[in-house]
């Protein structure tokens, strides 16, 4: 553990980035990240382009910054940049913004400051010119081949969750950034790929999957959509429709009991995931039995039978609910001249604390905050601190991974009783690949926490430990006795992280709650669906927001980190991770609202055409092409050869052109049966036109855009024949190395290392332990 010095002072009152003085010059979506540390209390001045003026999001995404409106293409624009650069510790620039300014050479000339540098596709690489959207996003990022209905067309996700997420991973490289200045003098540039941050964090083809995959990754199956509802069903009922998560066998125990135990269902191989998943007749039996109730009634009833049960929330009821309201997740603000309507309201919180845009930030860089680092430099930013990983499946998973991949000593904490869900696998695999992805970089500790010895030997383990992660069902911990309350009394300058489905008050605080629910709960589920289709859902094969949802919590972690350097306390990180993900969904609340009351905000800012997915010559072949204004639509007609209907009158607008958009779908489909998907992203790119074609994961590790910059790279397990493709650096930081790649642990493999070295335990000691099983060793 790392000492941290005396608290002088009331500063643990304010928000952890109080006087962190951040200048941003981004209007796009990803502004979000500049309100993501204004969130945190950093003091954010963004300077914005007056055409982004009366847009939705933008006016969300500039919540509680202080902005000047200017042209960025402007030398005025320029000079002002230049001007504020010596008054402020991060520099955020969108490098299609400001096209003058070159950030290598800015780089150069302020050493000190950290330098977020935005661009599509990232300063290097052969893609570096391409463009970005939504759609791209999720084509050439693997995700869109598993959205959708087998056999049909795939289904682009709600808009805002690729630059949401991308987002997220941008405040979190940040951070680390900053985080490494610290210890070591020195500022950084941040070469950011918006496109890699979406793979990174939407849902990563290579990284760690959920416990229904049965530790198998999303690069071994089947080439087209595979037919996966069945993992998470979703199923209509007297009133509406609810999801189930029933995966433990606890969970289809109760589930068996709760339709009256069925003699076509009592055969104990039903309690095997994969036997369940392929019973054509399980479905519809729990189809009739849900038919006549309603969703609230088997809501409350499977919640009570520790079945996994949710109901499956229209968006603009979800934005209302009773968690939402009792939590203030949304609140009204005036957006504009006249259009108030409700608005995301942070996404985490510390020490009960909301952590949400407010007036407070606009002023803590009025007295910048000095902070004084007394930790020794080193090559890993996160080296030399202590991590007990609680933390179970993907969010678990990831968090601690991104310490372990910085240098911190993460130890993963658990007992054979309560196996991490991910480690489970289709066959007799001594650890499975999803396993190995999500938790290299960790040692294992085996620790009963049933008995009094173990939770003793982990309050011990607190007592000289930095941060504990945790993502179970709110209470766990205190029915544990290992609360923060309780553990900080030891340790005052602990940083614990309490991740949950919900949150920890509000009605729904104490529901167990697995992604799929929190997309059914949260409104996400309703949007991700076939249009006009009342049963076209098609999230099942998502992992979302689960790994976004680690970038969340570690990015209160480090912003505790940071202020604890002057307060030496540290404080508690709670998350929601239906809060994580409906903060995406901004620009959909705010119109919900409005429409509630009858009012209007203008068409989405993405109503152009064409926008959406195209079929290209082959089998199961796609392209997504985005038109964002008339320049694209120009550059896309030249490209199909005609470009005489750019001058049409029926085209000359977006509006226009949305409302002849079947039309457009017509041309552009007739112009792309002779084409490859890949082929024709490649020649609208180089024309200035997003496209993007639908990558299965298999073919992510050759695709240029990832190849280029090491985005992947194959590390060695002891206990997996084949090197395993897993993610490289969170991002190109030029003062952070690329991340450490030790193997993933057997459960219990560095037991006796870690009593042994952190509480100075002797071999008889434990081995008594072991004998009375409180310690768990690896006996492979």
């Amino acid at each position: 553990m790392v000492d941290a010095p005396e608290n002088q002072s009331d500063k643990h009152t304010q928000k952890p980035l109080h006087g962190i003085r951040v200048l941003e010059v981004s209007s796009g979506p990803m502004a979000a990240a500049g309100r993501q540390l204004a969130e945190l209390g950093a003091c954010v001045t963004a300077i914005s382009t007056p055409r982004e003026r009366g847009q939705l999001t933008q006016a969300i995404n500039h919540l509680g910054k202080q902005i000047i409106e200017l042209d960025t293409s402007t030398p005025e624009a320029e000079s002002e940049i230049l001007d504020r650069l010596p008054s402020v510790d991060i520099l955020i620039l969108d490098t299609s913004e400001t096209t003058s300014i070159d950030p290598m050479a800015l780089h150069a000339d302020y050493p000190d400051l950290v330098i977020l540098a935005l661009s599509p596709f990232g300063l290097t690489g052969s893609c570096r010119d391409w463009q970005v959207t939504e759609p791209v996003m999720h084509a050439l990022s693997g995700e869109l081949s598993r959205s959708g209905i087998p056999d049909r067309e795939p289904l682009i996700p709600p808009d805002g969750l690729g630059y949401g997420c991308s987002a997220a991973q941008a405040s979190y490289v940040t951070l680390l950034a900053y985080w490494t200045k610290l210890r070591t003098g020195n500022g950084a540039l941040i070469d950011f790929s918006i496109f890699e941050g979406a793979a990174q964090v939407m849902d990563p083809g290579f990284g760690v999957a959920g416990s229904a995959s049965a530790g198998v990754p999303a690069d071994k199956m089947p080439w087209g959509r595979p037919e996966a509802r069945q993992r998470y069903p979703i199923i209509r009922c007297k009133d509406g429709f609810v999801r189930i998560c029933v995966l433990a066998k606890r969970q289809w125990h109760g589930m068996f009991e709760w339709m009256g135990s069925p003699e076509a269902f009592a055969d104990p191989s039903y309690y095997l995931l994969h036997i369940r998943f392929n019973d054509p007749e399980l479905i519809p039996a729990i189809t009739e039995f849900f038919s006549d109730k309603t969703a609230y009634d088997l809501e409350v009833e499977g919640q009570k039978r520790g079945v996994p049960t949710a109901v499956l929330y229209k968006f603009e009821d979800a934005i209302q609910s009773e968690q939402m309201t009792a939590r203030d997740m949304f609140i009204p603000r005036e957006l504009m001249p006249g259009v108030t309507a409700l608005t995301p309201n942070g996404a985490l919180s510390i020490n009960g604390r909301r952590m949400a845009a407010d007036e407070e930030s606009k002023t803590s860089g009025s007295a910048p905050t000095s902070f004084e680092c007394n930790l020794p430099s080193s090559h890993h930013p996160m080296e030399g601190l202590t991590i007990l990983d609680l933390g179970v499946i993907v969010v678990g998973a990831e968090s601690g991974r991104l310490f372990g991949d910085q240098g911190a000593n993460v130890i993963k904490v658990e007992n054979s009783a309560f196996p991490d869900g991910i480690r489970q696998s289709k066959g007799n695999d001594v650890i499975s690949i999803t396993f190995a992805t999500g938790n290299r970089n960790k040692k294992g500790l085996g620790l009963n926490l049933r008995t009094k010895q173990g939770v003793n030997l982990f309050r011990e383990l607190a007592a000289k430990t930095d941060i504990i992660l945790a993502n179970f069902k709110s209470g766990t911990m205190e029915s544990l006795g290992l609360d923060y309350d309780t553990l900080s009394q030891d340790n005052p300058g602990l940083i614990m992280v309490d991740s949950s489905a919900f949150g920890p008050t509000g009605p729904w605080a104490s529901r167990l709650g697995y992604g799929p629910l929190v997309r059914a709960s949260a409104g996400i589920a309703d949007l991700w669906r076939y249009e006009g289709e009342d049963e076209g859902f098609s999230d099942a094969l998502t992992v979302y927001p689960d790994h976004v949802a680690s970038r969340v919590g570690v990015c209160g972690v480090i912003a505790l980190l940071i202020q604890r350097l002057g307060t030496g306390k540290g404080g508690l990180v709670s998350i929601s991770q239906a809060e994580v993900a409906m903060n995406h969904l901004g620009e959909q609340a705010a119109r919900a609202d409005l429409a509630r009351r009858g009012l209007t905000a203008g068409p989405a800012e993405s109503q152009d055409a064409p926008w959406g997915v195209f079929p290209c010559r082959g089998d199961d072949d796609w392209c997504v092409i985005t038109v964002r204004g008339d320049k694209d639509w120009s550059a896309l007609c030249d490209v199909m050869g005609r470009p005489g209907l750019a001058g049409f009158e029926e085209y000359a607008s977006a509006a226009s052109r949305f409302a002849n958009r079947g039309a457009i779908r017509s041309i552009v489909t007739e112009w792309l049966s002779g084409l490859g998907a890949m082929e024709a992203t490649r020649l609208l790119q180089a024309n200035g036109v997003p496209a993007g074609a639908m990558l299965r994961v298999t073919e992510l590790p050759e695709f240029e855009a990832f190849k280029d910059r090491d985005f992947f790279i194959a590390a060695d397990h002891p206990h997996i024949p084949d090197p395993v493709v897993m993610e490289n650096a969170p991002s190109k930081i030029s003062s952070v190395p690329d991340p450490l790649m030790n193997p993933a642990p057997l459960m219990g493999e560095h037991s006796r290392e870690v009593v042994r070295d952190i509480l100075g335990l002797d071999p008889s000691e434990i081995e008594g332990l072991t004998a009375k099983g409180v310690l768990e060793v690896s006996n492979i």
